[in-house]
Parts: structure tokens; sequence; C-alpha cells
């Protein structure tokens, strides 16, 4: 990470962060409805609903609605993948490059193989 400046690093969290739990709605919706008492659930509905009302217009009709917050995230990953590495200046950052993801990587590698 010392290859990154702080205002990338602080970026990339903040998305990352926002296209996660993005996903964790999307994967909890599946199995839970969008108004159930489950604390977790209510938590991700609060955090990413206005995410998602910002992204509504551009948003197609024909998606079910647990896929939105799916479509939603992918505009993140995209922006992550592809635009971050741009205006950083670099033609690819490659698989697992995030900051936020290669953080978690580390940390579970250290957490398990030692």
């Amino acid at each position: 990470m010392a290859g990154f400046p702080v205002w990338v690093i602080v970026i990339d969290y903040a998305l990352g962060m926002v296209m996660w739990t993005l996903i964790g709605r999307s994967a909890m919706n599946f199995f839970l409805p969008v108004d159930s008492d489950f604390f977790f659930m209510k938590a991700f509905v609060k955090l990413t609903d206005p995410i998602l009302k910002v992204f509504r217009p551009i948003t197609p009709g024909f998606l079910l609605d647990p896929l939105i917050p799916l479509y939603v995230a992918w505009f993140f990953y995209m922006f992550r993948f592809y635009v971050m590495p741009w205006l950083l200046g670099y033609s690819v950052m490659g698989m697992l490059s995030f900051p936020l993801e290669g953080e978690i990587a580390r940390v579970l590698s250290k957490m398990f193989l030692q």
C-alpha cells in the first residue's frame, strides 16, 4: 500500500465499503424481505437506500428488486477497477490489487496461515 497516495486509499476504502454493503444487502434480500425486523437487514436498507435513490434514473425497470443493489454495486466496482487506475496513470491494476481487499486478504492470510 506504500505505492498508493493516501487519498487513493481513502477513496478506495470508501467506494469498497459502499460496494460491499450493496452486495451484502442484495445477498440478505434473497433470504429476508426489505422490511424485515432483523437488525442487519435494517442497517443494510438504511445505509443503501440513499445510494439506490441516486442510481434510480439509470436502473433498468426490468430488474428484480433483490438484484438492484447488485446492479448499483457493479458501478462502484467498475469505477474502482477502471477509472481509479486510469486517473492514477496505470494501464491495469490487476486482480486483488484493490487496497481494501488487499488489506483484508493480508489480515486473513496472517490469521489462518500462521
